[in-house]
């Protein structure tokens, strides 16, 4: 098999209060904290569009998970069997991209106020992508 190789430049970075990887929450909606999208200038028009209220996939790189994981016990509850990551949501992988759903809270030219997201202060932004209601509605 021939590899492929690919760059994914960010778009911008997450600022939150969250800053230790260890006080994260498993998933935005088991205690996520508000967090600020800022984007770079060069993206900020693909903005135009989004509004206060909606619901977006933000799409990060999870810069200090391990890429060399492949199986994991689920939660990190030793008692469940080991599973490979690719059947679970742990940020543990080969390629640690991370997926949050986030309403927009504010908005400010470049920046987008979200929550709930459990991603770290840091966290670089790899995209961000409006949920469909009527694909979630299946």
């Amino acid at each position: 098999m021939v590899e492929n190789s690919l760059a994914i430049k960010p778009i911008g970075v997450i600022h939150s209060e969250l800053i230790n990887l260890a006080d994260a929450p498993r998933q935005g909606d088991e205690g996520g904290y508000e967090a600020w999208l800022e984007l770079t200038p060069k993206v900020a028009p693909g903005v135009a569009g989004i509004h206060v209220g909606d619901s977006l996939i933000v799409l990060t790189w999870l810069h200090q998970a391990q890429r060399d994981v492949l199986q994991v016990h689920p939660r990190g509850q030793l008692e469940r069997s080991l599973t490979g990551v690719f059947a679970t949501r742990s940020p543990d992988r080969p390629n640690p991209i991370g997926l949050h759903q986030v309403y927009v809270l504010q908005m400010d030219r470049h920046h987008l106020k979200v929550a709930p997201i459990e991603a770290i202060d840091g966290t670089p932004i790899i995209d961000i992508k409006p949920v469909l209601a009527e694909i979630n509605a299946r």
